[in-house]
């Protein structure tokens, strides 16, 4: 169904607080309205990847990164209830790699929940930035910040992963509207499931993460899903803005993450 005018403006506007609630250190957002302005990321991205070149050494900047080679289960606790998400590794490899690996270091415990969007309609609950752990931190800062890794010093970024249904292997840092694709993604934006958000860059996403409060197929093709909501629901549907991840733990597909030595 198409959308109408007024149902267009509200997606437009929407989307737009995603992706001011990306993660990039240089860029700055405000939590107060979805319309909010930005400074563009000046972030290094890495090179487009179409789907036939899908190896880690074939991307620049994956080779080191974590991947998931199965899937796992994550549980969530938020205000003492549990949330819990299978994390898909069989079609989004580096991107649940990568979540996978900050819950095992404890990069979510702790953190807040800094956009929370019901109005005028259920779209995101969104959090994961390891800045407002601190609860000294300017709130400001809230959904500016990623996860800065302590060998490097420097922020580790995931490149935009997605794989077009029946396709062999995801595509990489393109949308599928940049790279002609036109099938459906295999990991759809239904209600209840777990994404990566990023800047406008395909590739600036860090450790943010959102839940998806209802069906966003407007979101399919731009944005990197990796897990759904199986159990709990109804918890993420309680979530206010400030409110905190009391922990995540990986309770199951632990031996499928993949660390680079």
């Amino acid at each position: 169904m198409r959308l109408k005018v007024s149902q267009f403006l509200v997606a437009f506007l929407i989307v737009g607080s995603l992706v001011l609630g990306g993660c990039s250190t240089q860029q700055i957002s405000s939590n107060s309205s979805p319309a909010s302005t930005a400074v563009e990321t000046t972030s290094k991205t890495t090179e487009a990847t179409s789907v036939s070149e899908t190896t880690s050494e074939s991307t620049p900047g994956m080779t080191n990164l974590p991947r998931l080679e199965g899937k796992a289960t994550v549980v969530i606790t938020v205000k003492g209830s549990p949330i819990t998400v299978e994390v898909d590794g069989t079609n989004a490899p580096v991107t649940a790699g990568n979540f996978v690996d900050l819950v095992q270091k404890g990069v979510y415990d702790g953190t807040v929940f800094h956009r929370v969007v019901r109005q005028p309609q259920p779209f995101v609950v969104q959090g994961g930035d390891p800045q407002s752990k601190d609860p000294k931190s300017s709130q400001q800062l809230w959904g500016t910040g990623g996860y800065i890794d302590p060998k490097t010093g420097n922020e580790r970024y995931v490149p935009l992963e997605i794989k077009p249904k029946g396709d062999p292997a995801p595509l990489y840092s393109k949308t599928f509207e940049s790279a002609g694709v036109t099938k459906p993604p295999e990991l759809s934006h239904k209600q209840g499931a777990v994404a990566m958000a990023r800047s406008q860059q395909p590739d600036s996403a860090s450790s943010q993460f959102y839940f998806a409060l209802a069906d966003l197929g407007f979101l399919d093709g731009n944005y990197a899903v990796f897990g759904f909501v199986t159990q709990g629901f109804d918890v993420v549907n309680k979530i206010q803005q400030g409110d905190r991840i009391d922990s995540a733990k990986v309770t199951q597909g632990a031996e499928n993450l993949k660390v680079a030595q």
